[in-house]
């Protein structure tokens, strides 16, 4: 227990030190400005990575993502969805927002191929960029392939499974990682099987790892649900990923 507040909080430490390294992209849809976070290489010709944050906006996890994708040779570029002034306060603030983009799905992809745009203009290699998110930001990695929008793959971390049965399912381009924990009771069966079967008839390059003991947000390192062991899989996990795909 002492080993994991330890390393909870030199993670947390790191994290803010981190965040003092990214740089602020401010760009624009329409009339509202949104203000991402670049890492310190871009400029660089180099594979790249889009990082949808959870349902809060950009936080420490994402932050720490990105300068660790740093570290393995990709630019990486975290997308402000909600925009300045508008990045929500608490939970319920949150679960409001996201719900909007969630039923608003292609508001959600426009936003999304928005900051695509933004990390190609950083030197990120057109036909070698990825999507990866986490929980609200894993839901949109999946509507990032939907769209079919210009990503080679997309990973899924933690996100929301499930979408309107009423949308058709369309063949899709980008590789798919999901990585589910196993005890996420927002993901319900029928979402899982529904997925399966959405990948399956768009014919996509797919995969599934499911994580066991871990309840919803299990990589966070400051939820309740954070599962180190877990975490450090998955994180693993979506480097070979990438890695595959990108190099």
């Amino acid at each position: 227990m002492i080993r994991s507040i330890l390393l909870t909080t030199l993670i947390m430490a790191s994290g803010t030190l981190f965040s003092q390294k990214l740089k602020t992209v401010s760009y624009q849809d329409g009339s509202q400005k949104l203000n991402g976070l670049i890492t310190s290489n871009a400029g660089k010709k180099l594979p790249g990575v889009l990082i949808l944050p959870a349902w809060k906006g950009i936080d420490e996890e994402a932050k720490t993502a990105a300068l660790e994708l740093e570290k393995q040779g990709y630019i990486a570029f975290i997308a402000d969805i909600y925009g300045e002034g508008k990045i929500p306060a608490d939970n319920d603030a949150a679960a409001k927002s996201s719900g909007y983009y969630k039923q608003n799905y292609k508001e959600y992809q426009k936003r999304i191929e928005l900051a695509l745009d933004q990390l190609k203009k950083n030197g990120a290699i057109s036909d070698k960029t990825a999507v990866i998110g986490y929980c609200f930001g894993g839901t949109g990695a999946l509507e990032a392939a939907r769209g079919n929008l210009p990503v080679a793959g997309a990973v899924s971390i933690h996100g929301s499974l499930g979408r309107d049965q009423t949308r058709k399912n369309e063949k899709l381009t980008a590789k798919i990682l999901v990585e589910n924990p196993a005890d996420d009771r927002s993901v319900t069966p029928d979402d899982y099987n529904n997925l399966i079967k959405e990948m399956n008839e768009g014919n996509a390059d797919w995969q599934i790892i499911t994580y066991a003991h871990s309840k919803h947000t299990f990589t966070d390192p400051k939820s309740p649900d954070y599962n180190e062991i877990m975490a450090k899989r998955a994180w693993n996990h979506t480097l070979m990923f990438l890695k595959e795909i990108l190099k």
